[in-house]
């Protein structure tokens, strides 16, 4: 009798630590979009796609790391109020970065140019551990089982790493989408700002939500317009020298 009902017991216990994953999941995915676009938009300061994609890959390992060492420190983390100021003041200064440096013209790409691994890898990785000091506190009110809260993360990070590799290709696609992007993380330093000065002041996590949303859909709202072909006269040209080579 008792063997059974500690089955049933084990059981229950089961179930809800996969409802608990998954909704861990399910945050992890939903609150990632702006962190993806941001780091996409960081990576292709290298204007090359090879390296763009070794760039999100070894950050986001390192960004790992720095993940756990957060949610293993939390509590810790968490008495200090400076860390979250750090966090608002990063996030913050990569907005004022985005929209007040020059475009470039070929690319549309706003932000700092990188000539090699080393100069964006430490970036990227220091931009995900900045959205992640939002993001730990409820991570941690979800659920005390630290083994649940990691899972959660791993799975989050390989989520981040495929939305990441989507954004890079959308970026070139739509043509406001990587300020929409900066828009949702200016909204989450000023959350990160607001939780310092007053936690009353912080807006619902579902207002937050329904607006990176509607910014998102602007975000996708324009396509770059394709290339205009050559006219008839001067493909001609372009013929005859290929000719005369």
């Amino acid at each position: 009798m008792l063997d059974r009902i500690f089955e049933n017991l084990q059981f229950h216990f089961s179930i809800e630590a996969f409802i608990v994953l998954s909704l861990l999941i399910f945050l992890e995915a939903v609150l990632s979009a702006d962190n993806a676009i941001a780091l996409a938009a960081i990576a292709q300061g290298l204007e090359d796609k090879e390296k763009e994609t070794k760039a999100l890959n070894f950050g986001l390992v390192i960004a790992y790391l720095f993940r756990i060492v957060l949610l293993l420190t939390a509590t810790w983390v968490q008495k200090y109020w400076q860390f979250e100021l750090i966090g608002a003041a990063y996030l913050l200064w990569l907005v004022f970065q985005h929209f007040t440096s020059e475009e470039d013209e070929e690319h549309q790409h706003h932000g700092p140019r990188f000539s090699s691994l080393l100069q964006v890898i430490p970036v990227i990785a220091l931009t995900d551990l900045a959205f992640s000091l939002d993001s730990v506190t409820t991570a941690i009110a979800i659920s005390q089982e630290t083994w649940l809260v990691l899972t959660g993360t791993t799975i989050g990070i390989i989520t981040l790493r495929f939305m990441a590799g989507l954004f890079i290709r959308w970026l070139d696609e739509f043509v406001h989408l990587e300020d929409a992007g900066y828009i949702t993380v200016a909204f989450v330093g000023l959350r990160l700002l607001l939780k310092v000065v007053n936690d009353a002041l912080v807006p619902p996590e579902w207002l937050v939500i329904s607006a990176i949303a509607i910014i998102f859909i602007w975000g996708f709202s324009k396509r770059h317009q394709p290339e205009e072909a050559l006219p008839n006269s001067e493909f001609s040209e372009l013929e005859k020298q290929e000719v005369t080579e």
